[in-house]
């Protein structure tokens, strides 16, 4: 099974070969990826396209970070709570 990183190359890639494709692809995401890709996309999934241009860019995030800071901070110094630790 293909990572969703490979997924996402394999659909830029042929979307900059391929007119008919890139358009479907700016008018229907969720049927172009999905034909393409052969899967179905669910519903309650939200599928957008977006072209860059000469004056425009996008720069896509990951979700956020689930954990607190005091989280992070712990993980950063090598500290694993087991059930023996106490929680702070």
């Amino acid at each position: 099974m293909e990572t969703p990183d490979e997924m996402r190359m394999k659909i830029v890639g042929k979307a900059t070969g391929d007119t008919d494709f890139r358009a479907r692809l700016l008018s229907d995401p969720k049927g172009a990826i999905g034909q393409e890709l052969g899967v179905t996309i669910p519903a309650s999934l939200s599928v957008e396209v977006h072209e860059e241009s000469g004056t425009t860019a996008h720069l896509v995030l990951p979700p956020g970070s689930k954990l607190s800071d005091g989280d992070l901070q712990a993980v950063s110094g090598g500290f694993l709570p087991t059930r023996r630790d106490p929680v702070w």
